[in-house]
């Protein structure tokens, strides 16, 4: 009936637990789950496990289970009786498993007596009992004990019971010292209390580790959908961004072409009027010999029209400058744009409209210089077309002015949304820190760490792995504080297209002793290290976390590490 009812509860204590496991598996994923599951079979096993049976449940054993040694020869030595040790004792009493074998001694010298502790579980139980049956098998049980007494040699052994702990002497000194007395149905019972106890420290913990995958996951989702609005919001602003510079870039072709056609019409117009007071000179002299009493009309009229010529002359001369003029400002503004491309080529479109319209003002100037210069019979049309181009030298201020607000407005959106880009940078690499697990294609690097297992792999090239992984742990800690040291500077500055530039000193002390004792290898290792702390924070000197793109060796740009994010988050959905 006991062996039934403990049949019925280790099988329901399994059951619980394995309802437990497969509900934690199901919150966090069932990786940790089979693990898990084992351990806790282990321990079931260990207590469920049925002992060998006995004549009397209700005997009181000694617990921890020991067994008595007692007849266990000695000799009379240098004043003293001397016996064997306590590891030559557990080796002769090896097959019984045995945890340690404990001599007694006392001012005399060894009793003779000695002590066999087994251990707690039901396993130790049956050793104990095997130990008790074969020395009752041999004739040498505790019945034998008390009915031969020292008339017998040779060792005797018994499991220690109540009368044993009871009984005067070192045997039960040490019996009443170091166990307890408990009977087969207190030993279950106990077990099964620690089953129950186990059950619910288990539940508890699962129960806090979902509540915290669940916060985890609520963590996650509104980081995601924080980074969703910002690529999007920085989407909008490109696509806007690069619509207003092709526009400018369409005006600014137009009106470049507006320009040249109006200065090659004007240069036209200019001609033909040349043409016109040549002719009208030449008709002039023809009538000179025809009448002497049109001579002073004629002398007047030719020079009415020398006065006009020297003003065209004067106006195309005011012309040629201005051309000249527009073609340096031009030569000189594709000089500038070549510079700003240099430096910025984010604001390249901003300033060729920003050219344009300078362009554009210093025609205006010209042609306002041209009309200023025309005849002075042609009055209310001149001073018509000289309002005209003043109206649309005073837009094109205007429009320079909206140009140059627009020019800083989108700046400092730029910056904005830099800084944007770098919080949320930063933001991904805290969150990324927190839930990634294993090593995948995107994941953090701590720039300027050493990696203790290629430092491992790399020393077992020449020692033993064992050797290999002490060497690297010790190597591991040594540079790791060196590097940090900010008196320790291995680097020398060379120039590298014009730009100073840090390399690492080859003849330095310590890093020629690393590569002499052992090897390139280990060598190229500790140099990437102060390379990468060096180039990510040289004045604090410690490693720092950055977005890594693994497969390919480099920096992962925040669209990678956004692409692999999504990618986790949809695979672990669907596994939901």
């Amino acid at each position: 009936t006991s062996r039934i009812r403990k049949e019925r509860a280790c099988s329901k204590s399994e059951q619980n637990i394995e309802s437990l496991f497969q509900q934690h598996a199901t919150g966090v994923g069932s990786a940790a789950y089979p693990q898990g599951r084992d351990e806790v079979a282990r321990q079931l096993q260990l207590i469920a496990m049925e002992p060998q049976a006995v004549q009397n449940r209700d005997d009181l054993f000694v617990w921890p289970w020991m067994g008595v040694l007692v007849n266990v020869p000695t000799e009379w030595k240098n004043g003293r009786h001397v016996g064997e040790s306590g590891n030559r004792l557990k080796e002769k009493l090896s097959c019984f498993c045995p945890q340690k074998v404990i001599p007694l001694w006392n001012y005399r010298g060894h009793t003779g007596n000695a002590i066999v502790e087994f251990g707690k579980d039901w396993t130790a139980f049956n050793n104990a009992l095997a130990f008790e049956n074969h020395f009752e098998s041999e004739g040498y049980g505790k019945l034998d004990w008390k009915a031969y007494k020292h008339r017998r040699p040779g060792m005797f052994g018994w499991v220690a019971r109540s009368d044993d702990q009871k009984y005067p002497g070192p045997i039960g000194d040490y019996l009443h010292k170091n166990g307890d007395l408990k009977t087969i149905a207190d030993v279950e019972n106990e077990e099964a209390r620690k089953t129950n106890k186990l059950v619910a420290n288990l539940a508890s913990q699962i129960e806090v580790k979902r509540r915290h995958v669940e916060e985890l996951e609520c963590k996650y989702n509104e980081t995601t959908t924080s980074l969703d609005m910002i690529m999007e919001q920085k989407d909008q602003l490109l696509r806007a961004y690069n619509e207003e510079i092709h526009k400018m870039q369409q005006l600014a072709r137009r009106h470049s072409q507006r320009i040249i056609d109006e200065n090659q019409k004007l240069r036209s117009e200019l001609e033909s009027k040349m043409q016109n007071l040549d002719l009208r000179s030449k008709q002039l002299d023809e009538l000179v010999a025809r009448s002497e009493s049109d001579r002073r009309n004629l002398e007047h009229e030719k020079e009415k029209n020398g006065v006009k010529t020297k003003h065209l002359k004067m106006a195309t001369l005011v012309q040629q400058r201005a051309d000249e003029n527009v073609l340096k400002l031009v030569e000189k503004h594709k000089l500038e744009k070549q510079v700003a491309l240099d430096k910025i080529i984010k604001l390249e479109q901003q300033l060729d409209a920003k050219q344009k319209l300078e362009l554009e003002i210093k025609q205006l100037q010209g042609k306002l210089e041209v009309m200023k210069h025309m005849p002075g019979e042609e009055d209310s049309e001149s001073k018509k077309r000289i309002d005209e181009l003043s109206e649309e030298l005073q837009d094109k201020y205007d429009e320079m002015d909206a140009m140059e607000s627009l020019y800083h407005t989108l700046l400092i959106k730029e910056r904005k949304s830099n800084d944007e880009l770098q919080d949320a940078r930063k933001k991904l690499i805290d969150g990324l820190q927190t839930i990634t697990t294993g090593r995948a294609n995107i994941g953090i690097k701590r720039m300027g760490e050493l990696d203790l297992k290629s430092l491992a792999i790399a020393c077992g090239r020449k020692l033993s792995k064992e050797d290999a992984e002490v060497t690297a742990a010790i190597l591991c800690s040594k540079w790791e504080a060196d590097i940090k040291k900010p008196e320790w500077h291995p680097f020398r500055v060379v120039m590298v297209n014009g730009k100073k530039r840090e390399l690492i000193s080859e003849d330095d002390a310590k890093l020629q002793t690393l590569r002499e004792e052992y090897g390139e290898e280990v060598y190229s290792l500790v140099t990437k290290a102060l390379l990468e702390v060096n180039e990510y924070n040289p004045h604090g000197r410690y490693a720092v976390p950055e977005l890594w793109n693994y497969k390919e060796g480099r920096k992962a740009t925040l669209k990678e590490a956004l692409q692999h994010v999504l990618k986790q988050w949809r695979t672990h959905k669907r596994k939901r």
